[in-house]
């Protein structure tokens, strides 16, 4: 067994980040120097340590001016392991939008909140009115433990939901930076008023005897360089998917007896999502099941993963840095046996799971102890007041007039539980004035399922829309399906603006992952359970080109699916040759784009397809790459450039005869050239 933990690796030059990890003293310089100063904006080292507090600096991309200083603004994002948002938080946070934010909140696909909009001069009031709320931003971003995700249902009469929560919460806290440097910099030293820690917690985190601490650092788990890149955790019962357990660094699986009492915990681990365009090195992967373990050894076996990350992750290339490459280098037996060295014993063998399935929890429910719980759905998570749709108003009343807590779900929409039935109808009259539809039945499923990373304008990595461009996309192939016959079809969506998949494009039955301005890569082939990644099918889609390249695809899908059969299985089924095969001899009646537009160039513009990397039999499908070939495919869409004032003409008279404007535009110019 490994007695103490390992220096950090020097046969090759750790990057630059793990230089200022080293002389941060702890997560405290230079932020704790640089928020006192009079200035928009933090140095570049200070915005590496600033991520460890939970806020990264932005700049609004959409306020720019040529020869002036960017527009500096911050973002907030909350640490809520399972979702929890206790009453006086939420409120905090909503005042807080509106105070020194943009007047939004925004929900995450790890159930916590995101404040976006605030400045510098701002910060640590900000900070500190969430700390004083009970609430977190330590850990919420940076080289560390992330959010501790678990189902948001909060059955009371299934005891392995709150096992659930209860081991998100206690991994969390075993997981946490003790550096006193959050409560120095944001509280001026005085720790806030907070439950106490679980004893069991405390002395599994300080416990060693097999390398997994170190007893000489004010970090016991972490030491002076923390973690290589993020790690992200997540606790689930079995079947349940709502939280893509597929896609976290670790997973474990609550596995109860007969009589519901909690025995151990199937572990997964090496899942994550983001990527690098043209990087063939860089991949979205799978988790792999690793070992089964008993509740008393639950805390070790999360120290000792986190160890062997810690200690022989990748700290030079960061791009390479996460755990899913380490197990993807060494192999899972390599992993397991490195693994064992740090838990001090044998692993166990994996315990059998039913099959997982994906869950919202949408609409009013019965939490088995009388009382009710609802979930609300969350366009693209941002909640917010505008026009007659007042979700922000509405969510402030419920939790003024009923104390409500929450708990923010994976799918960025929000659960209000312990409500007293006699509520439901005053809470259902709240919701109904603010125009919210909270029936799952008359929510539109392709909206449902869909998620969207934020994306533009404030999103440094952002390549191209997401948030913003979803409801209009998802819109258009609304009208595709109707188009081809496939009305009541839907599946699940999701667009990032880059290949960091935050909002989980690569699970998706339909992804779209930002490539370039105004264009995505095209996923397709996830589970609609997401089990499964998705595969690249074309390297560069422009937005304008959307129904072109999916209505043969669509097509196809309705003549050759099986009964029942959903868009991705299709999609994996088949196979892309034989989709790409279609698509080549597939001729639509009627092509019609929503407009004409001008691309600038004027006239001809091909389309970009893309090859994939192998996808090896040792892989197991388990790791996706694209590599960097692209290649032309035959079909090119013509474009011209009208007049605004025919254009407009031409709208209106489409509108009117319920034409597409293409055939239109064909009829008329048809018409002219006989007459040449």
């Amino acid at each position: 067994m490994v007695k103490s933990a390992p220096p950090l690796t020097t046969s090759r030059k750790p990057s630059k980040v793990e230089a200022i990890k080293e002389r941060s003293n702890s997560l405290r310089e230079p932020v704790a120097t640089e928020i006192l100063q009079d200035t928009t904006h933090f140095s570049e080292d200070a915005i590496q340590i600033l991520k460890f507090h939970g806020s990264y600096q932005q700049d609004n991309r959409d306020n720019r001016v040529k020869g002036q200083e960017k527009d500096y603004q911050f973002m907030l994002r909350t640490k809520n392991p399972g979702g929890l948002v206790p009453p006086q938080l939420y409120l905090t946070l909503d005042k807080l939008a509106d105070e020194y934010g943009n007047h939004t909140l925004r929900a995450t696909t790890r159930q916590g909140f995101q404040l976006h909009g605030i400045l510098k001069k701002n910060l640590k009031a900000s900070m500190a009115a969430i700390i004083n709320s009970m609430g977190s931003t330590l850990g919420a971003c940076g080289d560390l433990n992330r959010n501790v995700m678990a189902p948001p249902a909060p059955f009371k009469n299934k005891p392995e939901y709150q096992f659930a929560w209860e081991y998100a919460d206690n991994i969390a806290q075993l997981l946490t930076p003790q550096t006193g440097a959050y409560y120095e910099i944001w509280l001026d030293g005085e720790k806030a008023i907070s439950a106490e820690e679980n004893p069991e917690v405390k002395a599994a985190r300080e416990k060693n005897g097999t390398g997994t601490s170190f007893h000489d650092k004010e970090e016991p788990i972490y030491g002076t360089y923390y973690m290589p890149r993020k790690f992200k955790v997540c606790v689930t019962v079995p079947g349940d998917n709502s939280i893509d357990l597929y896609s976290q660094d670790l997973t474990l699986v609550v596995i109860t007896n007969d009589k519901g009492e909690l025995e151990g915990f199937d572990v997964f681990a090496g899942g994550g999502l983001g990527r690098t365009h043209n990087k063939e090195e860089t991949f979205a992967r799978l988790a792999d099941p690793i070992c089964y373990v008993d509740k008393d050894d639950v805390y070790d076996i999360v120290k000792a993963i986190v160890a062997t990350q810690r200690d022989y992750g990748d700290r030079t290339d960061r791009r390479h840095a996460r755990l899913k490459y380490l197990i993807h280098d060494w192999g899972v037996e390599k992993f397991q046996s490195m693994v064992e060295k740090y838990f001090g014993k044998p692993l166990a063998p994996f315990k059998p799971l039913p099959e997982f399935k994906y869950h919202d929890f949408l609409g009013w429910n019965e939490q088995g102890d009388g009382k009710l719980f609802l979930g609300i759905s969350i366009d693209n998570g941002r909640v917010k007041d505008e026009g007659n749709f007042q979700l922000k108003t509405a969510l402030r009343e419920i939790v003024e007039q009923f104390n409500l807590p929450i708990r923010l779900t994976p799918h960025h929409n929000v659960i209000f539980y312990d409500i007293e039935p006699k509520n439901k109808q005053a809470i259902e009259k709240i919701l109904n004035r603010c125009g919210i539809v909270f029936e799952p039945e008359k929510i539109d499923p392709l909206v449902r399922y869909a998620m969207a990373c934020p994306a533009m304008p404030t999103c440094g990595l952002a390549i191209t829309e997401s948030e913003r461009a979803i409801p209009g996309i998802l819109d258009r192939i609304h009208a595709l399906l109707d188009k081809v016959g496939l009305q009541d079809e839907h599946f699940v969506v999701r667009m990032t603006g880059c290949p960091n998949g935050c909002a989980r494009p690569y699970m998706a039955e339909l992804g779209f992952v930002g490539s370039a301005p105004e264009s995505y890569q095209l996923w397709l082939g996830g589970s609609p359970n997401q089990t499964r990644l998705a595969l690249p099918y074309m390297e560069r889609l422009h937005h304008n080109d959307i129904e072109t390249q999916l209505e043969p695809i669509f097509v196809y899908f309705k003549e050759q699916r099986q009964p029942e059969e959903k868009f991705g299985d299709f999609c994996d089924r088949l196979g892309f040759d034989a989709i790409r095969e279609f698509a080549a001899k597939y001729e639509s009646q009627t092509v019609a784009p929503p407009e004409i537009t001008d691309d600038a160039d004027g006239l001809i513009e091909t389309m970009a397809d893309s090859t994939t990397a192998p996808i090896t039999e040792e892989s197991e499908r388990q790791e996706v790459a694209i590599a960097n070939t692209t290649t032309a495919t035959s079909k090119t869409r013509r474009r011209i450039t009208l007049q605004d004032e025919v254009y407009n003409k031409l709208k209106e008279l489409s509108e009117r005869q319920g034409k597409p404007m293409t055939h239109l535009v064909n009829e008329a110019l048809l018409d002219y050239l006989k007459n040449q």
